[in-house]
């Protein structure tokens, strides 16, 4: 018996040094894959003051209309990750795309990742750049900031398109994330581990260069599990919470590309019709595919958008 015990001892500690030693190896890996990659992320777009901080934004084309694209949570490059959209988009729009703090190359920030605070940032990063007047498209939570923003600033937005938005009272939104956590498996290199083994697989499609690819996974070993983006993590229950029972104004045209077949939740579809329901004018797109629609069907949203927009949407004077 106690040979037995002496031998599960020392199993036991030869697994706690392989352990050990493995986690010595990916947090020195991580470190230094950091450091190499800090100066082999491309600049693109321009900064923007706000709030003492740089925002990033990307402007493309110069047509007479605006949109302003706003990105789902946790988006690593929303202006490498909407490039397809942008590309056919910028044709006859100008095209506005914003990355908020803790977002592709903008600064982070410890002010509370709130609804209110995303929003008045963005719509400051707007203002500096003198647009005042445009359709708003969002991601996914965008669904739940474009309310708060529509509401906020109703002289400006003259619609809302959806790209798989979230929607006040979808289920499964009050979770609670554990993110000490997960902040402790970036600083020890599990984060990047785990990308490595998973691959790009959001953007395996050809509307992605292989250039791209490489710069949106350094951008995410960057950002992902950042201070910043774990405090909006943090507040995504209660920015659900603040949005029950909120809706976008009924004289608001709301357009909403939606998945059409969502297995884990599916009253995903009449969620959204509901939505366009309490709209004067609202239009749903039902679309095959996955939750970032845009990476495989950016031709068709941009399309459809077209159409609609014309017979929808007030231009300016």
């Amino acid at each position: 018996m106690k040979k037995l015990a002496k031998r599960a001892l020392v199993v036991v500690t030869a697994i706690g040094a392989m352990l050990a030693v493995g986690l010595t190896t990916t947090t020195v890996v991580h470190a230094v894959a950091t450091e190499i990659e800090s100066s082999e992320i491309e600049p693109y777009g321009q900064s923007v003051s706000v709030d003492g901080r740089d925002m990033n934004v990307l402007v493309a084309g110069n047509g007479p209309e605006d949109v302003v694209l706003l990105p789902g949570f946790g988006t690593a490059s929303p202006v490498l990750d909407f490039e397809p959209l942008v590309a056919d988009l910028s044709r006859d729009h100008r095209v506005i795309v914003v990355e908020p703090f803790g977002y592709g190359l903008s600064d982070g920030t410890d002010r509370e990742r709130t609804t209110q605070n995303i929003v008045t940032e963005i719509h400051a990063a707007l203002e500096a750049l003198d647009v005042d007047n445009y359709v708003l498209m969002g991601h996914s939570i965008a669904g739940i900031y474009g309310i708060e923003f529509a509401a906020r600033y109703p002289e400006e937005v003259t619609a809302f398109v959806g790209i798989d938005s979230s929607v006040p009272g979808q289920p499964n939104m009050d979770m609670q994330f554990p993110t000490g956590l997960l902040a402790a498996a970036k600083n020890l290199g599990l984060l990047r581990l785990a990308a490595a083994i998973a691959g790009d697989e959001g953007y395996s499609g050809p509307a992605y260069t292989e250039r791209a690819r490489e710069q949106i996974g350094m951008i995410a070993n960057r950002n992902s599990l950042s201070p910043t983006y774990l405090d909006e993590m943090a507040h995504i229950s209660s920015n659900f919470e603040r949005a029950l029972n909120t809706r976008f104004p009924s004289d608001l045209p709301l357009l909403l590309f939606v998945v059409a077949d969502n297995v884990k939740n599916p009253d995903w579809l009449p969620l959204h019709e509901r939505q366009a329901l309490n709209a004067n004018d609202g239009t749903v797109v039902p679309m095959d595919g996955e939750h970032y629609l845009h990476h495989t069907h950016a031709a068709e949203i941009a399309d459809e958008f077209r159409a609609w927009e014309d017979e929808h949407v007030s231009q300016p004077e």
